[in-house]
């Protein structure tokens, strides 16, 4: 028998060969401790590191946080120039309604004063006295309406300025003795318009003056005179 023959031969008994010794050995299943060395062996080998890929979402919240970052800031700028001319309007309305109130007060100052006035000048007993300016102020003149029941209405115009620590002290002239009236307050123009309370059991006045005293006033007059009028 040739090679060739032989070879053809062998490969169709190899098969059942095969399959007969497979039978033929026993089944025998590996330990355990096999298994666990090959887990190990295969856990212990080196990986290869890989780089982690930055996901696209990452970059749209990035960007979603910076455009979040820049539209704040620009509304916080918005709100502030708000805001600061908002507190510009409140000061100026508060400015505006300070000023109404005092335009208030003064018109309530001016009513009241004209109303006293007017009681005086409509007193069946008010007496009207002319002051005229003396040496020292011949330019000032005055006016005085007086009610032993009522007061005194005094006008005063022209009186030169006050000297620091100086002041204009009205006078009751009686036959006994001057009794204080009032200090003046005279404005900036010299001018002077104000109510006196004299007590009603005054002695008869014979005259009116106006002299120049220390700030505060004087109990008698000790300065000079710079209106006189007589009743």
């Amino acid at each position: 028998m040739d090679s060739t023959a032989r070879d053809d031969e062998l490969a169709e008994l190899g098969p059942p060969i095969l399959q007969g010794l497979g039978q033929v050995v026993p089944q025998v299943d590996p330990p355990p401790e096999l298994r666990q060395r090959v887990l190990n062996a295969a856990s212990s080998r080196p990986r290869a590191a890989v780089a982690p890929a930055r996901p696209v979402a990452w970059w749209l919240a990035t960007a979603a946080s910076l455009a979040l970052a820049v539209g704040l800031t620009v509304y916080t700028g918005q709100l502030r120039v708000r805001i600061s001319g908002l507190e510009i309007e409140l000061r100026e309305t508060r400015a505006r309604a300070d000023a109404s109130q005092q335009q208030v007060a003064d018109a309530q100052r001016v009513a009241a004063g004209a109303q006293t006035a007017l009681v005086v000048l409509t007193a069946p007993d008010v007496a009207r006295v002319d002051l005229a300016g003396q040496p020292v102020s011949p330019n000032a003149s005055a006016r005085a309406f007086w009610s032993r029941s009522r007061g005194m209405v005094f006008n005063a115009s022209n009186l030169p300025p006050l000297p620091a620590g100086r002041t204009y002290q009205l006078w009751v002239v009686t036959a006994q003795a001057p009794i204080s009236a009032g200090l003046l307050t005279p404005d900036a123009n010299g001018s002077v318009s104000d109510f006196f309370s004299t007590p009603p059991d005054i002695p008869q006045p014979v005259a009116m003056a106006v002299t120049i005293e220390p700030s505060g006033g004087m109990p008698a007059p000790t300065g000079d005179r710079y209106l006189i009028g007589t009743l």
